[in-house]
């Protein structure tokens, strides 16, 4: 069973970076999972409460506001490293194999700068929200700390990227992430 776990998240990577890849997916993978049950849970007590005891739980809204942060940011990052992210793809897919790797390489450096830009940018809207002092009406606690998953998650998801782009260089295949071979399962073959 641990084999199997193990598994899961074993990177492609050599030596320190595929070490960061397994990390980052095992990371990733506890945040999504704890978050959904964490949110199916408190949404089920709420549910639970309210008609049961004709109370709901006061918390729950902020509980859940919190959580859809976590789970969304945690996400991107997830996405990026199973090559789920939308694309357009009709200019790649014209290309040879070689120049889609060059341009799978180009678009991962572009969008792991973008995602490192914008990680630079919520740290910094995160201190002007925490110098306003607001803080969360039921859970009294600063409204500056939902957002800590922003920066987190654009971060692991500019890594993802990065990592994409030096697998690519590493690699004669093209690869839209670590661990996702560039290519169509589902195309099938004309019958003749």
């Amino acid at each position: 069973m641990s084999e199997l776990r193990s598994s899961r998240h074993a990177s492609a990577l050599p030596g320190p970076l595929g070490l960061i890849d397994s990390w980052l997916g095992r990371a990733e993978a506890l945040m999504l999972g704890a978050g959904v049950l964490l949110m199916a849970l408190n949404t089920v007590a709420n549910v639970i409460g309210r008609f049961l005891f004709q109370n709901s739980l006061f918390f729950t809204e902020e509980v859940n506001r919190i959580l859809i942060v976590m789970i969304t940011f945690a996400g991107i990052g997830y996405a990026a490293r199973h090559g789920r992210h939308i694309r357009m793809s009709a200019l790649f897919d014209a290309l040879p194999v070689g120049g889609r790797r060059w341009l799978m390489i180009f678009i991962a450096l572009v969008t792991s700068l973008v995602m490192f830009a914008l990680t630079w940018l919520s740290i910094r809207y995160i201190g002007s929200v925490a110098d306003s002092g607001r803080i969360l009406p039921a859970l009294q606690l600063p409204v500056w700390w939902i957002f800590l998953w922003v920066p987190l998650g654009l971060a692991v998801t500019g890594i993802q990227y990065l990592l994409t782009a030096v697998k690519n260089l590493m690699s004669d295949d093209v690869y839209l992430s670590t661990q996702v071979r560039d290519g169509y399962d589902d195309v099938k073959e004309p019958h003749e």
